[in-house]
């Protein structure tokens, strides 16, 4: 099954679908008062995000509590990394990494 891009108007999703409909109707069954902006069919079956990119160094696991943010926040990058700050005292830089680190994870 290929695996799709999906960007809507807040998010970029990865996931798989037979096709750009079904893609299509993923995001809008998640996400129904996003407008969908690109569907891209990815050319391999694997979503590689580097961990140096994204600041983080050494070993890693997934935070319980970002993922917590993350599903408060609905997926939503932003709200996250201010719940993470208030549930845990941290500071925007250390919210934003540990909020993207776990969303590269597939919270």
């Amino acid at each position: 099954m290929p695996l799709f891009e999906i960007e809507t108007e807040a998010h970029i999703m990865i996931g798989w679908a037979t096709s750009l409909e079904q893609a299509e109707h993923m995001a809008q069954k998640y996400y129904p008062e996003e407008k969908v902006l690109r569907i891209t069919k990815r050319p391999r079956d694997i979503w590689v995000i580097s961990k140096r990119l994204l600041g983080l160094e050494g070993k890693t696991r997934p935070c319980d509590v970002a993922r917590d943010c993350l599903a408060r926040a609905s997926g939503d990058k932003l709200h996250a990394i201010r719940l993470y700050m208030l549930d845990t005292g941290c500071d925007l830089s250390e919210a934003q990494k540990t909020i993207e680190a776990n969303m590269s994870s597939g919270w």
